[in-house]
């Protein structure tokens, strides 16, 4: 009787220090920001539920993101896509195939909460990159996220101070922005119309959503430049680099003026290398970073220590510069990598 209570308790207890280490290796957890586990990355699976390829930004991201986690050992389920429906489906299959972790940048964030829920509820951690998640949700997840408020504001000053520079006393300003059901064209709206706010003699005619497309962004540029004429617009702010050139081109079509003393004073975002050689030339006055080779290295590096159990912070920011003529050759670098 003896020798049977000694073997039951030892079953006990190593049945109890089995179910401790797999708590202390994140077996079971569910929580954003609580630890992975010491056990690195090797055999850990990612469902990568971001923006499509056939963007610009995520095209470079996407790759850079890839090319950063190849030796970890980690294995990637590429879900991106460019519809806000089909990635609603994506990330639900993507809670269904129980990944060790959700990757995702959202296109529609309302559409999203449902998801992000049912990964909360199936113990399938998730990262949001570049734009925050709605509200509702937005303590449910971790988070990579560019400043974009500040990036809205960055344009905004752009605006103005090249309208100044010009010695104008008024202006007309269109706006070609990126997909309005996302966060992150809503909160740099917020951030630009803030700024635009203090300076009211420049007065915002159109803001037209072109769904981050710059085919989209140049054929509505030339619709308005028609609409308007060049003596009815003044400046324009292409929400990306790849949003703003077409604008450029557009007003050439047209027969205006671009930068100088008396031309169109253009801005961009998400810098580029090409947006880059734009600002040198004189035909955008500036933009801002959060280029996508950046965050796409912070979140991976975010990734590789919530793998290793570092307890990174729950949510981390992306720091964002404005960058003119002034400053190009600060930025040109890290502005050039895409």
């Amino acid at each position: 009787m003896m020798r049977t209570r000694s073997l039951r308790a030892g079953l006990l207890i190593g049945a109890l220090s089995t179910a401790l280490a797999a708590s202390a290796c994140g077996g079971g957890s569910s929580g954003a920001g609580t630890a992975a586990g010491g056990g690195g990355t090797q055999g850990k699976t990612i469902a990568f539920v971001g923006y499509g390829d056939a963007s610009p930004w995520g095209a470079a991201y996407n790759k850079t993101f890839k090319a950063e986690l190849a030796s970890s050992g980690v294995k990637i389920n590429d879900l991106t896509s460019m519809d806000a429906g089909t990635q609603v489906q994506n990330f639900n299959q993507a809670v269904s195939q129980k990944p060790s972790l959700i990757v995702a940048a959202l296109w529609d964030t309302t559409a999203t909460v449902v998801p992000i829920q049912k990964a909360k509820q199936a113990g399938v951690p998730v990262l949001i990159v570049d734009g925050r998640p709605d509200p509702a949700v937005q303590d449910d997840v971790m988070s990579v996220l560019s400043d974009n408020v500040k990036l809205g504001e960055f344009a905004a000053q752009n605006i103005v101070e090249g309208l100044k520079a010009q010695g104008r006393e008024s202006g007309k300003v269109i706006v070609l922005s990126g997909t309005k059901a996302m966060l992150v064209t809503q909160d740099r709206m917020s951030g630009f119309g803030k700024v635009m706010a203090t300076a009211a003699q420049y007065q915002v005619i159109e803001d037209q959503d072109t769904n981050w497309d710059p085919t989209a962004s140049g054929k509505v540029a030339q619709q308005l430049f028609a609409k308007h004429g060049c003596d009815g617009i003044q400046a324009a702010y292409g929400m990306a680099d790849y949003m703003a050139l077409p604008i450029v081109q557009a007003a050439k079509q047209a027969g205006c003026r671009v930068g100088g003393t008396d031309g169109l004073v253009v801005t961009g975002g998400n810098c580029f290398k090409a947006g880059i050689a734009a600002i040198k030339t004189g035909e955008m006055y500036g933009t801002a970073t959060e280029d996508p080779v950046t965050i796409a290295k912070q979140t991976a590096s975010y990734v590789t220590r919530y793998f290793k159990g570092e307890n990174p912070p729950k949510s981390e920011l992306v720091k964002e510069d404005r960058v003119t003529k002034a400053t190009v050759a600060q930025f040109e670098e890290q502005c050039s990598q895409a």
